[in-house]
């Protein structure tokens, strides 16, 4: 799944993810990628930070307390660098971070190392 505001970014995810063989559920933000996983299983999770209803850390916390999404991986997909926020979404439950803008296979590798 892929949680993000930004339609360019969705699609340009979901292109790239597609062409690897993975199918990509896509969100527009927190809460609507929250209502989509209570109802689909999901293998992993690539979210933007800042996103309006329910921004990624937040997401993150809430997936982290479901039971069935507590090994899932989490990969942070943001404009934000910062260490502070890296540790931040650490704290919360990313498993990973990559910073936008992104190129497609360092995306693709970060995902087959996360899902070996």
């Amino acid at each position: 799944m892929t949680a993000d505001d930004s339609t360019s970014i969705r699609q340009m995810v979901t292109f790239t993810l597609n062409q690897a063989g993975y199918e990509v559920i896509e969100a527009v933000d927190g809460l609507d990628a929250a209502d989509k996983l209570a109802h689909t299983h999901v293998d992993m999770l690539l979210t933007d930070l800042n996103m309006p209803n329910k921004n990624g850390l937040e997401l993150i916390k809430w997936v982290r307390s479901m039971p069935q999404f507590k090994f899932m991986p989490i990969i942070m997909l943001t404009t934000e660098a910062e260490t502070e926020m890296k540790q931040k979404g650490k704290a919360a439950g990313a498993t990973g971070w990559i910073v936008k803008p992104f190129k497609p296979e360092q995306l693709l590798a970060v995902i087959k190392k996360i899902l070996r």
